[in-house]
């Protein structure tokens, strides 16, 4: 894109609800990261306060970030510099420093996006609510005029390395000092986690843990030259899966490209669902809070969860929240009720700890924690979490989606069963035998199914059923 007078700057293909993700030299350029740095200090109200800006190892990062970073110091604000973090990292420093931030990462997108997750002050989030689009909107208009107009004080640009305050930080959360000795295959899918973990987990920084640590793609490598980085397909997850059993480990760990979310694989190779890791740190944080003195420390979890999570949380004498899928309607509820932890299906967990942000490390120390304190394996310690069978997320790609649900809900129509709506419709057999949830996707033609019942016969009969109405 240029700046002649005939091109009109359209971001809505790359400004999502969330944040900004766009195809490289297309839908995101140089040219409008600068604006977008621009627009970022003057909606908040920047000029003259420190902004954060850091990027993953995706080739486009090192320049977007120079560009980020001309366009908010041009505006008045003093940039540090963060270069190569995770970003939970940036949610860290956000919160550490009390300053705003912006790191680009497509997560686990391919390697030709990049994008841009942006904080203000306290690791706060911004979303459509709340300032992305009046960004989208100043950006648009600086790109249009063809200037970014500068300040009579434009701000400073210096560097700042977060890692060891980071790791240090994580460490005061989790003592994992005093675990036993374990063996943890870490596949960092060539994304941050190759950073992250020899910091957090290793002696790379800070002082030994009794772990052996077995690197999977721990090269920094945005082109993802061995898998995709998004652990929630299970084909990503099969080189970390042959790993831990070819090594004989106690644990495996696959982190995003991003490193903010963390899957969990048994010492069998088999995965631990996001759910069980909700329950299992969500029973952590509880005793820890009722011990500092808290009489009821909430739990939050979205729909999508086991119906497991808030059996425990109530078991242990918490008080769950279920809210609808989504990290800024979590962090918003997290902020509103206090919780102490949150958690979702997507392996995106919460903490209060860590300014009500998601980090997938401070997750896995917890995991690893629970498992270290013991001598049972991690199979038998996960399988007090996931007591009922779950589908898993099965998408159905379909254009009238209200259409498939309503016919869903008119077989149904008669059967003892309760339906909401909080997030898509959710049908609830009211013995307790299983639940389903059928969530239209916002961005992409997909009806998305998550089942769950109480044995494999029934939750299997009840996910064909329902697919084939949906399909039908």
């Amino acid at each position: 894109m240029t700046s002649e007078q005939n091109t009109t700057f359209d971001l809505s293909a790359s400004f999502k609800a969330y944040d900004v993700r766009g195809i490289v030299g297309e839908t995101i350029t140089a040219e409008i990261v600068q604006a977008v740095g621009a627009a970022f200090v003057d909606t908040l109200g920047l000029a003259g306060e420190t902004v954060l800006v850091g990027g993953d190892m995706r080739p486009s990062s090192p320049e977007f970030i120079k560009a980020f970073a001309d366009g908010a110091s041009r505006r008045g604000a003093n940039v540090q510099l963060l270069d190569l973090i995770s970003t939970d990292e940036l949610y860290y420093a956000c919160g550490a420093l009390n300053a705003a931030g912006a790191t680009f990462t497509a997560s686990h997108n391919p390697a030709q996006y990049n994008g841009i997750k942006m904080a203000k002050a306290g690791a706060q989030p911004i979303s459509s609510e709340t300032g992305l689009k009046e960004i989208q909107a100043l950006a648009e208009q600086y790109l249009n005029e063809g200037t970014i107009p500068a300040v009579e004080a434009p701000g400073t640009i210096a560097v700042r390395d977060v890692l060891k305050d980071y790791s240090e930080y994580l460490r005061k959360l989790v003592d994992l000092s005093g675990s036993r000795p374990l063996k943890i295959v870490v596949d960092a899918g060539n994304g941050m986690a190759g950073l992250t973990t020899p910091a957090v987990l290793g002696d790379a920084l800070l002082p030994a843990l009794p772990f052996e640590i077995v690197p999977l793609y721990f090269e920094l490598d945005g082109s993802f030259p061995n898998h995709p980085a998004n652990p929630l397909e299970p084909e990503n997850l099969r080189d970390l899966q042959a790993a831990v059993v070819e090594h004989g480990a106690d644990i495996g760990l696959a982190f995003d490209g991003d490193a903010d979310r963390c899957f969990v694989v048994d010492e069998k190779g088999d995965p631990v669902s996001p759910s069980a890791i909700t329950g299992m740190v969500a029973r952590r944080e509880i005793a820890r809070a009722k011990a500092a003195g808290e009489d009821v420390p909430v739990i939050i979890h979205n729909l999508l969860t086991s119906k497991a999570v808030p059996e425990l949380i109530a078991e242990d004498g918490g008080r769950a929240v279920r809210t609808r899928v989504g990290h800024s309607f979590i962090k918003a509820v997290m902020a509103e009720e206090g919780a102490v932890f949150g958690g979702e299906h997507s392996a995106h967990f919460y903490f209060r700890d860590f300014w009500n942000a998601d980090t997938g490390m401070l997750a896995a120390m917890h995991v690893l924690a629970a498992l270290g304190e013991q001598d049972g394996p991690l199979s038998e310690l996960g399988r007090q979490y996931e007591p009922y069978v779950s589908s898993g997320e099965i998408n159905s790609e379909i254009e009238d989606k209200a259409a498939a649900i309503e016919r869903v809900r008119a077989d149904f129509e008669g059967e003892d069963i309760e339906i909401d709506h909080m997030d898509g419709s959710t049908f609830t057999a009211k013995d307790g035998s299983w639940w389903f949830n059928l969530r239209p996707s916002n961005t992409e033609p997909f009806l998305r199914l998550n089942a769950e019942a109480k044995d494999a016969a029934t939750m299997g009969a009840l996910r064909d059923r329902v697919l084939a109405i949906v399909r039908g």
